[in-house]
């Protein structure tokens, strides 16, 4: 792997190397969401969840639209998907 390659996966691994933010990577993956059905289905604080968001937006993992008053936020970069979709299926291939 090169250098560079290793250093931006190793930037995208720390931004989403956090519950919550695995926790919102799952949820965006098929739809865009808006913050409060993000906190709505995280059962989590609107700040932190809204800190977390901006965390991912400002690092390119998520990107966001507004509409209104709300916030959509969508995943800007599908490789975190795929990540996602490493770690779930290796944990049911142990349950099994």
């Amino acid at each position: 792997m090169e250098k560079k390659v290793a250093e931006r996966a190793a930037r995208i691994l720390k931004v989403i190397a956090h519950p919550v933010r695995l926790q919102i990577v799952e949820l965006l993956q098929t739809k865009e969401m808006c913050v409060s059905d993000i906190v709505e289905a995280l059962t989590s604080k609107q700040a932190i969840t809204s800190q977390q968001l901006n965390m991912m937006k400002d690092k390119g993992v998520l990107s966001c639209r507004h509409e209104g008053t709300r916030v959509y936020y969508r995943i800007e970069n599908k490789n975190v998907i795929k990540l996602l979709h490493c770690f779930n299926n290796r944990s049911k291939r142990k349950r099994d």
